[in-house]
């Protein structure tokens, strides 16, 4: 008889994970939530301590900047906002270009669903806030609540550890990228008051600048940041937020993958090295390494640690001290104001998210990734009512008064605490319970088409494409 033939190897799942790039950024952003949670602390016991008025004189304290005789004056408050915040919106930037031309958002599938979940994310908070404040001094207060803090998000899923997959943590990192855009194209179209056309027009001729350095393919950090610098001014001179110099720096830096013959030249040049260690060949060897690098990651590599670990915690140092005293505390309690900001922090972004994505899912524009359920989706959408660092930023802009400042940060401090909570319960609840979230679940999401680039009765894993090996 015939033996009967032996089992081959059972089939293995293999699941794209994330870029190291990407998981990098992941962990800096968990660890900058950490810090800006202690930053949050400090501010507001230091606001509401004994010493409440050494907050207020610290932060009103000028500093000026003098070349001849041109000055900038600004408070150590508005440094840190206008010029501060300015890294971090780079980065931001920086990110959504590397993610554009390289990353997640290349794929309109995987990009689809978290793309629309933004946009309800963004949509239905402000429609909440408006209906709560359709007149009056707060009505300017509709974009505060739009916006999720990437940091504070990305950090509480990291505290779930396995339980959470890495999909989701990166389904979420693209949809606080196209909310960021969001946010920021908020912020440049309907809070700008005052507009310097010459300043203007000069801030225009910085970005042809760039854009020049980046057709001649020039690949030194030097030069860009010079010209961000000058853009900066500029910016800050029109009346438009300087911050947004910081957004189109990081849009504009090359993010397109170095030529072939750049890569090829480091090995030549390290052996060239290797055989004459002087001065000059280990110049010519580091700038052939650094060629090899987009000026965008080197950028990023640069500027995101400074951005997570020093401007993020010191931004909520400077803005989240608000005095929680009795009057302020039942004036709070009664606005429009902080019941909008709460109510479109928790509600809006559960609601808008969830419905958005769902459609997205349902109606066949993409798929969520591999081990992501709708009971994860649910429970994301609802610590994505979160809002933070750019809701702080965006009060700032939207209320002249004091008080209303005050009432809406005490909404996004409510808000983003409740936020956190009922997330973090529905992820837990969802995620180890219901059977809607297992891998087993039936019907979540539809399978992907089948693709192009595949051979011929290659296997595809039905819930996230990825290709069963043998």
């Amino acid at each position: 008889m015939t033996a009967p033939p032996r089992p081959g190897p059972a089939l293995r799942v293999s699941i794209p994970a994330p870029a190291p790039a990407v998981r990098e950024f992941l962990a800096t952003e968990a660890g900058s939530a950490v810090l800006l949670l202690g930053a949050t602390v400090v501010a507001l016991v230091w606001a509401n301590s004994p010493w409440s008025s050494s907050y207020d004189h610290l932060w009103n304290t000028h500093a000026a900047l003098r070349v001849g005789g041109a000055s900038l004056d600004l408070s150590l408050h508005h440094w840190v906002n206008d010029g501060a915040m300015a890294i971090f919106f780079m980065v931001v930037g920086l990110e959504i270009s590397r993610e554009a031309t390289t990353g997640e958002l290349r794929d309109r599938r995987a990009v689809a669903v978290p793309a629309l979940g933004a946009l309800g994310g963004l949509a239905t908070p402000a429609l909440i806030y408006w209906l709560l404040n359709r007149s009056g001094s707060g009505a300017s207060g509709w974009g505060i609540a739009m916006s999720t803090d990437t940091a504070f998000v990305l950090g509480m899923l990291a505290l779930f550890g396995p339980r959470c997959p890495d999909r989701l943590r990166l389904f979420m990192l693209t949809l606080a990228i196209v909310d960021d855009i969001g946010a920021i194209t908020v912020v440049a179209v309907f809070y700008t008051k005052h507009v310097n056309v010459v300043a203007l027009v000069l801030a225009g001729v910085a970005v042809v600048a760039i854009v020049v350095l980046r057709w001649m393919g020039v690949w030194q950090l030097t030069p860009y940041l010079v010209a961000a610098l000058l853009l900066w001014l500029a910016v800050h001179a029109s009346g438009v937020h300087a911050t947004l110099a910081g957004v189109l720096i990081g849009l504009l830096v090359p993010a397109t993958p170095p030529r072939r013959e750049q890569i090829e030249n480091v090995p030549v040049f390290v052996r060239a090295l290797q055989e004459d260690s002087t001065a000059s060949r280990s110049a010519l060897a580091v700038s052939a390494a650094r060629a090899a690098v987009t000026p965008n990651e080197r950028l990023q590599h640069l500027l995101h640690p400074v951005s997570a670990f020093v401007v993020v915690p010191l931004f909520g140092l400077a803005n989240a001290g608000v005095s929680l005293d009795a009057h302020t505390l039942r004036t709070a309690a009664t606005s429009p104001v902080t019941h909008g900001v709460t109510a479109a922090l928790v509600l809006g972004n559960a609601v808008g998210i969830t419905v958005a994505a769902t459609c997205a899912v349902r109606g066949g524009l993409g798929v969520l990734p591999g081990r992501v359920r709708y009971g994860h989706l649910l429970g994301a959408a609802v610590l994505a009512g979160i809002g933070f660092t750019i809701s702080l930023f965006i009060t700032e802009l939207a209320f002249d008064s004091e008080e209303l400042r005050d009432q809406a940060k005490i909404g996004i401090l409510v808000g983003s605490l409740i936020a956190a909570t009922l997330g973090s319960l529905l992820l837990r609840f969802l995620g180890d319970r219901m059977p809607l979230c297992s891998p087993e679940s039936d019907g979540l999401p539809p399978p992907l088409p089948p693709q192009p680039w595949l051979a011929p009765g290659m296997p595809v894993h039905p819930l996230d494409g990825a290709v069963l090996h043998r």
